[in-house]
């Protein structure tokens, strides 16, 4: 495995961050012009908020898919404790 430096996982963490906000403002925008105004206008700006969230989540899982491809970033947590746990060492036979 390659050493990685800390600005790399901390550029990979902020484009996370950045684009989760992104998805949340983009779902709030959306529901904004559902609620406020309902006219064949505003459905369109629903329709590309809607558009622009789906973009980001597909970039997202992209960016996150090939940071654990390349090694950028790791499971860690639950997930990693329980996998780890499911193919305990095989016991070496006693002479």
């Amino acid at each position: 495995m390659q050493v990685l430096s800390i600005d790399t996982v901390m550029v990979i963490k902020i484009l996370t961050i950045v684009a989760f906000l992104a998805i949340v403002i983009s779902l709030g925008s959306a529901l904004f012009h559902i609620v406020k105004h309902k006219e064949d206008a505003d459905s369109q700006k629903t329709a590309r908020a809607l558009t622009v969230r789906i973009g980001l989540s597909l970039a997202l899982f992209i960016l996150l898919f090939l940071a654990y491809a390349t090694g950028l970033i790791e499971p860690h947590g639950i997930g990693a404790r329980m996998h780890a746990n499911q193919n305990p060492p095989a016991a070496s036979p006693s002479p």
